[in-house]
């Protein structure tokens, strides 16, 4: 295992088991546990959604959830989809046109999709590869619907599908991985980064004799079509991969991998997974309490994602209060939690604007750094970056509302508050609405409750004459708004 993969100095605050959640006065069934679930498990949701999840049991809500992503449909198939070289009427303008229409459908479904959405971008910065190694529009379509035919299923599957696409196979040199000059980029990445982690259960010659059998798939009858099995390019002679000794091919390393080596790869997995949804921090009590019974579930389901994420979501330790707030936000959970959260307007140009402003952040969509991906958390916080993202979220709301939308803002509020008159009030649900967990302190609170105010006198409130049907509420929501982004705690999720 990977030093980056545990880290031996810690020492977790969550002790809570992957035993079933079961709601107590001590850490009781709420809104906030309901909105924990959506902001892990997806991009967020309104409070109508919330309110009616508090009413159902935690088990009962991870299981809609779940099934709901497992059971979705395919998006549908672009037009483009599967061109050849020779289909474009013009590949130099529409090649371009693709790319871009199909980031902002991507965005749009990452909005609505859920679980689906999320998970679907966890397996692409899992199975990492570079837009702009291939910069061909049919392959990156074809390799997203490779992970979103497999989002929730089986990750034996996975692996062996998504080695074969053509963007990984243009990525890490497939192309070039020849019976004459065996290219050892994919045997290495397969290991390394895939299935096993770093420097984890293989040696330097399983990855020469893994690069001969993954040779053969660099034939592609016309130029951009599909990629087929090259015999004459195949290394055909017996190859020697974890102990067993054949001439093997792609398959049979995919079944030699997951045979010999399965509990490593469940191990690996599970610790992304972990990372992924409740903390980026794994000690030796988490690794022995929580990945390895993961890990176990996934072995006996035949690597089926389901049941393993079903566990973890179902778990005490997924709902443990100390997993609130402990993740920061990638730049597409900044702008995607506040649009489902406050049901503010987003059409495609805004999803647009999202995306780029998302790149400048250091989150290019299709354009992971490298072939590890966005690491995430910390990495997403830095000098520059922090204020680029009150930057963006800021230019939203001021676009919203010198574009005629101030309304929103108002709605916002009522529908919170319940139509409440009490400043102090309608801060607090508004504030917590957008946040994982309670501010540190009542002085926070009290600040943003300043700041809503604005400039009414204060003898309005105590009087009780002012309202939320005031010409100026819209404005205040939008004051209190901006207040909030520049908050640590709006970092979080």
């Amino acid at each position: 295992m990977s030093s980056l993969e545990l880290n031996t100095n810690a020492t977790s605050c969550n002790s809570s088991t992957l035993d079933p959640y079961v709601p107590g006065s001590s850490n009781p069934w709420n809104k906030a546990k309901v909105k924990h679930c959506y902001r892990r498990l997806g991009y967020g949701t309104d409070d109508i959604t919330l309110n009616n999840g508090v009413n159902i049991s935690p088990g009962a809500l991870i299981d809609q959830i779940v099934d709901s992503a497992a059971n979705a449909p395919l998006r549908e198939d672009p037009v483009w989809g599967y061109y050849r070289l020779v289909d474009f009427n013009d590949y130099n303008t529409e090649n371009p046109e693709f790319i871009n229409d199909f980031r902002i459908e991507t965005g749009n479904l990452m909005v609505n999709d859920g679980l689906k959405g999320r998970m679907i971008f966890f397996w692409l910065n899992h199975f990492v590869t570079e837009l702009d190694t291939y910069n061909y529009s049919p392959y990156l379509f074809q390799y997203y619907r490779t992970a979103e035919q497999h989002v929730l299923g089986n990750f034996k599957d996975l692996v062996h599908d998504m080695g074969l696409t053509p963007a990984m196979l243009f990525y890490l040199n497939g192309f070039q991985n020849t019976n004459t000059e065996p290219n050892e980029n994919y045997a290495r990445e397969l290991f390394e980064l895939f299935t096993l982690g770093e420097g984890n259960g293989y040696t330097q010659e399983d990855i020469i004799e893994t690069s001969k059998a993954l040779t053969g798939w660099n034939l592609s009858p016309q130029a951009g079509g599909q990629i087929i099995f090259n015999t004459n390019t195949f290394f055909n002679g017996d190859k020697t991969i974890f102990g067993q000794t054949g001439n093997w091919n792609y398959h049979d390393v995919i079944d030699i991998l997951f045979q010999e080596r399965g509990e490593l790869i469940a191990q690996h997995i599970c610790r992304k997974l972990y990372r992924y949804f409740v903390s980026p921090e794994i000690d030796l009590m988490i690794e022995a309490n929580i990945i390895t019974p993961m890990a176990q579930t996934m072995l006996d389901n035949n690597f089926d994602l389901v049941p393993v994420l079903k566990q973890l979501f179902k778990s005490e330790h997924f709902f443990d209060e100390k997993t609130l707030g402990v993740i920061i936000k990638s730049p597409f959970d900044l702008i995607f939690q506040f649009v489902n959260e406050s049901r503010f307007l987003f059409n495609d140009d805004l999803m647009e604007a999202f995306i780029y402003y998302a790149a400048i952040l250091g989150q290019i969509m299709f354009n992971p750094p490298d072939v590890a991906g966005w690491q995430g958390d910390q990495d997403w916080i830095g000098t520059s970056t922090i204020t680029g993202r009150w930057a963006l979220f800021r230019a939203y709301l001021n676009l919203l509302f010198d574009s005629g939308q101030e309304e929103r803002f108002r709605a916002l509020a009522i529908d919170l508050s319940n139509d409440s008159n009490d400043p102090a009030y309608i801060t607090q649900v508004i504030v917590d609405h957008f946040h994982a967990r309670e501010l540190f302190t009542s002085t926070d609170y009290d600040v943003a409750t300043e700041v809503f105010k604005w400039e009414i006198p204060q003898n309005y409130y105590d009087d009780r004459l002012w309202n939320l049907s005031w010409a100026e509420a819209p404005y205040q929501v939008f004051l209190l708004l901006n207040h909030m982004a520049t908050w640590p705690e709006f970092q979080l999720k």
